[in-house]
């Protein structure tokens, strides 16, 4: 029997049986161990198939497409399931086939890497939900960004898979974004260095969340681990909030006001781990500053008072985030950061 038929009879006997456990009772199994043993995935290659996912909100059929032939573009061939067509409320479908549908993709061995298709909220909706043995068993990169990011550091903690902060099928059409996608899921390279995409556009140029400054000088290196700022701090108090200690953390957002990012930011600062982080680096936070009044902070204002006196090496402005421009960074891999030139340097191969 081939390993399709035979994925296929067992995804079949998963779905007849898989049930999501009851509110509350989703904790009971739940590893209290530190983060496992880190698992590298293997490295793509064209050819290679990419399972298309919406673990969150719904996608649109004419995004979909556009992201399918982005991907034939590049060289690979793609598979999703019907259950990432249509829209469950503002999800793409039920708490219970958004599980099974990442349980599919990890267990199929004709998948080669998930990347999801676009974000939006309900992640944190299925952590407790999904089998982390299917996902330990069956490695292959998980790439996405927003929302995804709970999934990302709720598979890594709980499994040590490195999984990938980068573009989603909805933004994978920028050429930078590409160009990093393959620098670290294709070529593996030991040491690599990301460097900011170079601002052409004017408007751009002149838009105060698109500046880029340190905002305390120094190097560190560090374990990578982050993502949107409200993700991370959604997972506070949960099973799968974030420990910073030692830590390079990576942080961006979208349409947060100023004062809602102070809220965000004290949140982790008051906390008893992000003070022992080793460095933070903030991407583009597009459509999060406000023009100055006298009745308000900017953006710079508020990253300035609550980061700079934790006087960890730091910067914003990384090409990262809700942002055309967006590369791609392996949670879990230690890498180096500069937040004088703003380079970060990945230290060890992402993928094997």
């Amino acid at each position: 029997m081939s390993k399709r038929r035979t994925f296929l009879k067992s995804a079949s006997a998963l779905g007849a049986t898989f049930m999501l456990p009851k509110i509350g009772m989703g904790n009971e199994n739940r590893p209290t161990t530190p983060t496992p043993t880190r698992i590298k995935p293997k490295k793509l290659k064209k050819g290679d198939t990419i399972g298309l996912v919406a673990p969150g909100f719904a996608i649109k059929p004419d995004v979909l497409q556009k992201a399918l032939e982005t991907l034939h573009k590049m060289g690979f061939k793609t598979f999703h399931t019907n259950r990432i067509i249509g829209n469950h409320g503002y999800f793409s479908n039920t708490d219970v086939e958004r599980v099974k549908d990442l349980h599919e993709m990890f267990a199929n061995p004709e998948i080669d890497a998930i990347l999801c298709a676009r974000g939006g909220y309900g992640c944190t909706r299925i952590l407790t939900h999904l089998d982390y043995d299917i996902i330990r068993n069956n490695p292959k990169a998980l790439i996405g960004f927003s929302d995804i990011t709970a999934l990302i550091q709720g598979i890594y903690k709980e499994t040590g898979l490195i999984c990938f902060h980068g573009p989603v099928g909805s933004t994978i059409d920028d050429a930078y974004s590409q160009k990093y996608f393959k620098k670290v899921l294709m070529k593996g390279k030991d040491s690599q260095i990301i460097e900011n995409v170079k601002l052409k556009d004017p408007e751009l140029l002149n838009h105060s969340e698109y500046e880029r400054y340190t905002i305390t000088s120094g190097n560190c290196k560090g374990e990578l681990v982050g993502g949107s700022l409200t993700l991370v701090n959604a997972l506070v108090g949960t099973p799968h909030e974030i420990d910073f200690t030692d830590k390079l953390v990576f942080l961006e957002d979208v349409e947060e006001a100023p004062y809602r990012m102070d809220r965000m930011l004290t949140q982790l600062i008051e906390g008893s781990t992000f003070s022992k982080a080793k460095g933070i680096v903030f991407g583009v936070c597009k459509g999060c500053d406000r023009e100055k009044k006298p009745d308000n902070f900017t953006l710079k204002e508020v990253i300035m008072d609550r980061i700079a006196p934790l006087g960890l090496p730091s910067a914003y402005g990384m090409s990262f985030g809700h942002v055309p421009n967006n590369f791609t960074v392996p949670v879990g891999i230690h890498a180096a950061f500069n937040a004088d030139d703003m380079t970060l340097e990945l230290l060890e191969a992402a993928v094997i």
